[in-house]
């Protein structure tokens, strides 16, 4: 009788870990970001920054995160005007999608942190870009996580089909040269929905 009790109780905290694990994370957008740089003249370097609009990892771990463009902040503002107008054509948003394995993220204990590569892709202006990059993961609290890039992904202005809208940026700021290729690291921060 023990055992049988011992048995349903193991099977009762297996399925309540199971129901945990099941769950879909929200983010924080007011936590997280998107991060790029640029060289101009050759020699330079900028950092500028975008913020999301939603994203939600559901428990399946099917991750949609919404880029919210027109957050676009490069410590300019004729610059932000010029960006969004050239070089994101007035889109307000660009997507990105990929498969976030949080139950492995979950089972981290409270500081415990964690690499891994994390494929997704991007939808920026009509392009779909797949990229795989290596990330961390770090379980802030019971309820939170975090997952930033380790290291830089590279993208160019060519394959994200924004050649044009650079040129015009280069020529309205009376430029000789804006570098084509992007390097772009990323903060996500995730809640638990109960």
């Amino acid at each position: 009788m023990k055992l049988f009790k011992a048995a349903v109780l193991g099977l009762g905290i297996s399925l309540a870990a199971q129901a945990v694990a099941a769950q879909n994370w929200m983010l924080d957008t007011a936590a997280s970001a998107l991060i790029f740089g640029s060289v101009k003249k050759d020699a330079i370097g900028e950092i500028h920054r975008m913020g999301f609009a939603s994203g939600m990892v559901e428990a399946s771990g099917a991750a949609a995160l919404t880029l919210d463009l027109a957050s676009v902040e490069t410590g300019i503002d004729v610059r932000n005007t010029r960006i969004l107008e050239h070089v994101f054509g007035g889109m307000a948003e660009a997507g990105i999608t990929a498969n976030i394995d949080m139950n492995t993220v979950e089972a981290l204990g409270v500081g415990e942190t964690m690499t891994y590569d994390l494929s997704a892709t991007l939808h920026f202006l009509g392009t779909e870009i797949r990229f795989s990059e290596p990330v961390i993961a770090v379980r802030l609290s019971d309820s939170r996580a975090m997952i930033v890039s380790d290291g830089m992904i590279w993208f160019d202005t060519e394959e994200l089909g924004i050649d044009a809208g650079v040129d015009m940026l280069q020529e309205l700021a009376s430029l000789p040269s804006i570098t084509r290729a992007v390097p772009v690291t990323f903060r996500l921060v995730f809640d638990m929905q109960m």
